[in-house]
């Protein structure tokens, strides 16, 4: 019971709480008023909460104070002696840093994955060979969906332990059209486009060029699926450049603020710059706003084309890709100076 009514303590958003309130994380007819009263007593004699002076007590016996002062940093003592308790007992390559500073709850969910995990680097070790998720996920905890569908791969990352189990992660293909004309030089340079219309309006052009893929995003998928480019096109040793061309709306650029942060990708310039000397269209008014990922977008633009990316989203306009023509398309591709 008082680790039910403490978890509560800790989720409980505000600074105090009536002891109403405290009496509702409890079943009724589960304890009686003097089991209770005791154990909030003893939260009292602990410091975890302090009476409201106040708001008084009632006059039942043992007596209550009517409102109490939450005091957070009592009630995690414990939550963080547990964790300096189990850093002691877990393989010394789980890292437990990240619970002191998340809720207790995360920890008790996460807490019997952690034992299983231990038992699987204390009897194995970490992995020598690359396997698929699922694949890994089975001898981990049992449970072949854990890692990709259940937050498992969070939780790795957590305790700093993805990339040293070697997991190959699932994902779908990634879409692209090769260039084999440029693929030993040094420098590769990739052009990812969002839409299906700009990737068939380019892909016949992508020989005439020195990029060495032409890349379908497919919206949102981009940001998984780009995870299998070194397995796809295994050429070691080079340097690789990567350019996004997305529709210039919320949705294109928060996609290009993602994958950014996944691998670093610039803007393809040409091709945005030639899309604000078109009219914008209506529509597009109902999509995610995120202003980090708007700012961050603009810092590759003038002043001039910045106010005008700014004024086409607040008056909930947009440009598609498909503002410019295939023609046009395939002339910037070929005759732009690509740095």
């Amino acid at each position: 019971m008082r680790d039910i009514v403490i978890q509560a303590l800790l989720n409980y958003t505000k600074k105090t709480i009536t002891i109403e309130e405290i009496e509702t994380f409890i079943l009724a007819n589960t304890i009686s008023y003097q089991e209770f009263a005791e154990l909030i007593l003893d939260l009292e004699k602990e410091g975890v909460v302090e009476m409201v002076k106040i708001k008084g007590r009632n006059t039942r016996t043992p007596s209550l104070a009517y409102s109490y002062r939450i005091h957070k940093h009592m009630l995690k003592r414990d939550y963080h002696d547990e964790l300096k308790q189990y850093r002691l007992q877990l393989h010394p390559t789980i890292y437990l840093d990240a619970y002191f500073g998340i809720k207790p709850s995360q920890w008790k969910k996460d807490l019997p994955y952690l034992l299983f995990i231990h038992n699987y680097l204390e009897t194995k070790g970490l992995p020598e060979y690359e396997v698929p998720a699922p694949e890994r996920s089975v001898e981990l905890v049992g449970d072949e969906k854990w890692i990709t569908d259940q937050q498992g791969k969070e939780l790795l990352e957590r305790i700093r332990l993805w990339s040293k189990l070697k997991i190959i992660p699932v994902s779908d293909p990634l879409m692209f059209a090769v260039n084999p004309a440029v693929l030993s030089k040094q420098l590769q340079k990739h052009l990812i486009v969002e839409n299906k219309t700009t990737y068939q309006a380019l892909v016949d052009t992508l020989p005439k060029t020195d990029f060495s893929t032409l890349i379908y995003g497919s919206g949102n998928k981009i940001i998984k699926s780009i995870e299998q480019f070194e397995r796809q096109l295994p050429i070691p040793n080079r340097n690789h450049i990567f350019y996004y061309f997305g529709d210039i709306d919320r949705s294109g650029i928060f996609i290009w603020q993602r994958l950014n942060e996944k691998k670093p990708t610039q803007p393809a310039m040409p091709f945005y710059s030639a899309c604000l000397d078109k009219p914008s269209l209506k529509g597009k008014t109902n999509q995610r706003m995120d202003e980090s990922a708007i700012d961050t977008f603009l810092t590759f633009f003038s002043e001039d084309e910045k106010q005008t990316i700014q004024s086409v989203l607040n008056k909930g306009h947009y440009y598609p890709q498909e503002v410019l023509k295939t023609n046009e398309l395939q002339q910037i591709w070929r005759h732009s100076e690509w740095n």
